[in-house]
């Protein structure tokens, strides 16, 4: 008889960047990623001996970090408060999407079968891809002084 195989179901394999291997790729200090770990602005997990492993996530947060306070001149402080805005943000956005879905798989399910060249009020809602950005506020023209 011959021997079958089950499939296991492919786990999402996250490579591991071990401290040193880090610290060299972005020529910073290891106590510079130690501290960013103290001040809660990275997350790396650790293996059973308690070693740091950084991942392609963390990679791309402590590049955002480097790049807010080598070319920006961030403190650490204002990089907190700009990662936790932008994880509120992600999380909005998402919620939005999530409404639109909902809103446009309601209106599918409302909307009468329709012939083709036949209209309705009903407009679908759209894609949304980019938050909306408030307008300024107009000048105002100070008075003249007489």
């Amino acid at each position: 008889m011959p021997r079958t195989r089950t499939r296991r179901p492919k786990t999402k394999k996250r490579a591991g960047y071990m401290i040193s291997a880090v610290a060299e790729q972005y020529d910073i200090h290891p106590q510079t990623l130690r501290l960013y770990e103290r001040e809660g602005l990275l997350k790396p997990s650790r293996t059973e001996g308690n070693t740091r492993l950084y991942t392609e996530q963390d990679l791309e947060r402590l590049e955002l970090i480097l790049k807010l306070t080598r070319e920006l001149g961030v403190n650490l402080a204002g990089v907190e408060i700009i990662l936790n805005m932008r994880e509120k943000m992600e999380a909005m956005q998402k919620q939005i999407e999530e409404f639109v879905a909902i809103l446009n798989r309601e209106l599918a399910a409302r909307m009468p079968a329709q012939e083709p060249g036949e209209e309705h009020g009903l407009i679908p809602v759209l894609e949304v891809r980019s938050p909306v950005r408030a307008r300024p506020a107009p000048k105002t023209r100070s008075a003249k002084k007489r």
